[in-house]
């Protein structure tokens, strides 16, 4: 799951720096609050990296999700993408865990027959 989720927000890290630079262009907002919000939004991206397999860590990426989809407000295009990367973030939850229950039912099935082959 960890792999599959850290490619996400690693992908989110690049969409909020380019989101900010199309919300460099509002003349409603300074720069230093659009590199401000954006510098934290890529921050906790990074770090949640490694932090997905500690309790929360997955809780807290979806947090991540939503403020993507409410920056929408200023970048309307980031609506769309912030829909997009909630399923990619839905999808690297459901079917990394899967992965992780397939390989740990292998590792069961080969720590099982190691003794019956020694």
């Amino acid at each position: 799951m960890r792999t599959l989720c850290a490619s996400t927000l690693i992908g989110e890290f690049f969409v909020i720096g380019f989101a900010g630079l199309v919300a460099m262009k509002s003349d409603d907002l300074s720069s230093a609050t659009v590199w401000t919000v954006c510098g934290i939004g890529m921050l906790l991206s990074v770090l949640l990296c490694g932090v997905l397999t500690r309790p929360g860590g997955v809780q807290l990426g979806w947090a991540l999700q939503i403020a993507l989809v409410a920056s929408g407000f200023v970048v309307p295009m980031m609506f769309i993408l912030g829909l997009v990367f909630g399923g990619l973030w839905w999808a690297s939850v459901h079917y990394g865990r899967k992965i992780d229950e397939v390989k740990a039912r292998w590792a069961a099935q080969e720590a099982a027959q190691a003794p019956a082959a020694g």
